[in-house]
């Protein structure tokens, strides 16, 4: 059938206009692909030409309260191949193996993996800047030396639980695991275009990123309080032999720990040669366990504040042991303090005394304050690992059970909420939750990005019946049990335990943890120290061994944050065989006919020179030594003296 034309032309005309329409539609669409996806597409290209060597970033520093560094990363450069890039990789490897220290064999197979980029490990990785620039310095096609990093802890062991330590790219245990993300830096990188095979695209150049240095991480404890505090545990452990021991110092009005440690312990660095036990495990946070009679000054603040007890008008006779339940609770002095004030029971750390405070109190009330004081539930303390402590449910507590717990026995507790609670009972009655980090700091510009302040949980006791909880911790020392406690020119307060330990679900009869919480000055303390020594050897009293240790910590503590010593210390209630301490009064300028008049016997002389008159002496005007100590006298003319002026 013949088309006609006009058909013909209309059929034309369609074709026509459909690639007339399909022409502008590829004109839209490559005007869309170049001016509005042309750079995004670009992009894409280049990505995915694109090769990156990267650059580790530094890990955030730690440093104390004062700016010294506890943690840093020292720079350790990795070097990496390109096996693309490398036209003979057997003689890359024996130029690479003296300086790797690995076989040329095990080279070329890392060599040959058929990757991108290939990390030439173990010899490769982290090493030495000197080895590094050498191997800079061969200039091998398709090796490169690249940025990574180190944890460096410079003082070993030093807080070796509080900071913890890291793994290949991240915290593993510490504060390094709790601020982790903070920590961690932004990884930069060195980055190439290449082609399908991997060479250097021509004319194209390389790209660097640098890499951003985390967060400083700023924490609360002093490095010289920590040094002192481990020194100490470290003689503790020679001379004492204990399965473990624990410290801890707080600031009582902020919740700031100053410093932590226990024993046994490990470094950082080396973690992998310690057993898992003692570096997985922050025994001042994490260990439970009865306190003694530390605890007791929980029950104490509860008796003052429910005005159940008038400290110094009321007596108490303790005939050694008393009767509840059915079970006989014995003082540990046997046959008992006998009549006594109840400031006296507080000294003495008479059992049957708290006994009857706790009954006074009743299960309701006295479970109430240990709650509040913190026990039976975690601090909150920024490190992890921490334990809850455990408490007899209120409806399980009988006589015996509610007696018990008001010397601080069945219940158990760790090491950080006994110094919360301590320190809530002596700062004016705040319950402060403990913490490690203060601030944090961006090291690019150097600015404080973030303050921790100190969190009050909640008022547990009034001002008053912290005062008077004071006053009598402060007789604890000296003239009680706390003796050894004891700071010449310095207003200590404190309170002995000794706990037996439950060794398969009996108490042991040898074996005791033994403590003491120390705080200092008294009537307005500005550090709190608790020390627990877990089964020492030989003596097991919280008195003898731990007091010792704690005034140890306290008094070089309290030079260092200059503290200065307190007016109208109590004099200290001398044992057999203590001498007391005196004042050395000035010599200079008397004969020593004068001196020996008026000496008193307190001191012995040692004269040298062959003058009348003193011009010299020593230990100096105003010293504190104890009373029959030598004070040598330097003798001369009255014009000696009067040139030494």
């Amino acid at each position: 059938m013949k088309v006609s034309n006009v058909t013909l032309r209309r059929r034309l005309f369609i074709v026509l206009l459909i690639t007339v329409a399909a022409f502008a539609g590829l004109v839209f669409r490559l005007a869309y692909v170049q001016l509005w996806q042309g750079e995004k597409l670009s992009a894409k290209a280049e990505d995915s030409w694109r090769r990156e060597i990267p650059y580790k970033a530094k890990r955030g520093e730690i440093w104390d309260r004062n700016g010294v560094k506890l943690a840093y990363d020292v720079s350790t450069p990795s070097v990496l191949a390109i096996p693309v890039q490398i036209p003979d990789k057997q003689a890359t490897a024996a130029k690479l193996a003296p300086y790797l220290d690995m076989t040329e064999e095990a080279l070329v197979k890392l060599m040959s993996k058929k990757e991108m980029i290939v990390q030439l490990k173990p010899g490769g990785r982290k090493m030495s800047l000197d080895k590094a620039e050498q191997v800079r310095g061969l200039r091998l096609p398709g090796i490169v030396v690249a940025e990574d990093n180190n944890r460096y802890y410079p003082y070993g062991s030093l807080a070796a639980h509080l900071l913890g330590f890291t793994g290949v790219d991240k915290g593993l245990t510490g504060v390094e695991a709790k601020y982790n993300d903070q920590l961690t830096g932004i990884d930069g990188n060195v980055s190439f275009l290449s082609d399908a095979s991997g060479k250097i695209m021509p004319n194209s150049s390389d790209t660097y990123k640098a890499p951003q240095q985390g967060l400083t991480m700023e924490l609360t404890i002093d490095q010289q309080i920590q040094s002192v505090m481990e020194r100490e545990l470290d003689q503790a452990m020679t001379a004492l032999q204990p399965d473990d021991i624990i410290a801890i110092a707080m600031n009582p009005n902020t919740g700031e720990i100053l410093g932590m440690a226990s024993r046994p312990t490990y470094e950082p660095a080396n973690f992998r040669e310690y057993p898992s036990e003692v570096y997985n495990r922050n025994l001042p946070i994490w260990m439970t366990y009865e306190p003694g009679s530390t605890f007791k000054i929980i029950t104490l603040a509860a008796a003052i504040e429910e005005k159940k007890v008038d400290l110094k008008n009321e007596t108490f006779f303790d005939p050694g042991a008393v009767e509840i339940g059915g079970a006989r609770l014995r003082c540990w002095k046997k046959g008992g303090h006998g009549s006594q004030t109840f400031l006296e029971v507080v000294q003495n750390s008479c059992n049957p005394g708290f006994v009857n405070l706790g009954n006074r109190l009743g299960k309701e009330k006295l479970f109430d304050y240990i709650k509040n004081f913190g026990f039976g539930s975690k601090t909150g303390i920024d490190i992890p690992g921490e334990a809850n402590g455990i408490l007899f449910k209120l409806d399980k507590v009988g006589p015996v059970e509610l007696a018990t717990t008001a010397f601080g026995q069945g219940v158990s507790v760790t090491p950080i909420q006994q110094i919360a609670a301590v320190s809530a009972a002596v700062n004016g009655g705040t319950l402060y939750k403990p913490f490690v980090t203060k601030a944090w700091i961006n090291p690019q510009i150097g600015e404080t990005v973030k303050q921790n302040e100190p969190e009050a949980v909640r008022k547990v006791i009034s001002e008053d019946t912290s005062k008077q909880v004071r006053e009598a911790l402060e007789s604890v020392v000296a003239l009680g049990t706390g003796g050894n406690a004891f700071i010449d020119g310095y207003r200590v307060g404190g309170k002995t335990g000794t706990a037996q330990k439950v060794i398969n679900g009996r108490y042991s009869p040898n074996e005791h943890i033994v403590s003491f919480v120390g705080f200092a000055p008294a009537d307005k303390p500005e550090i709190v120290v608790y020390v627990a020594v877990d089964n020492p050897q030989g003596i097991q009293f919280g008195g003898v061994v731990a007091a010792p240790i704690v005034r140890n910590i306290m008094e070089d503590a309290l030079t260092i944050l200059q503290v200065p010593p307190r007016d109208k210390q109590i004099d200290k209630k001398l044992k057999l065989g203590e001498n007391p301490i005196v004042t050395v009064p000035n010599l200079v300028g008397q004969s020593v006919s004068d001196i020996y008049e008026d000496m008193n016997m307190n001191f012995n002389l040692s004269a040298a020179g062959s003058g009348k008159v003193v011009i010299r002496q020593a230990p100096a005007v105003g010293a504190r030594v104890e009373k029959g100590s030598t004070i040598r006298i330097y003798l001369g003319d009255e014009d000696d003296l009067t040139d030494s002026h």
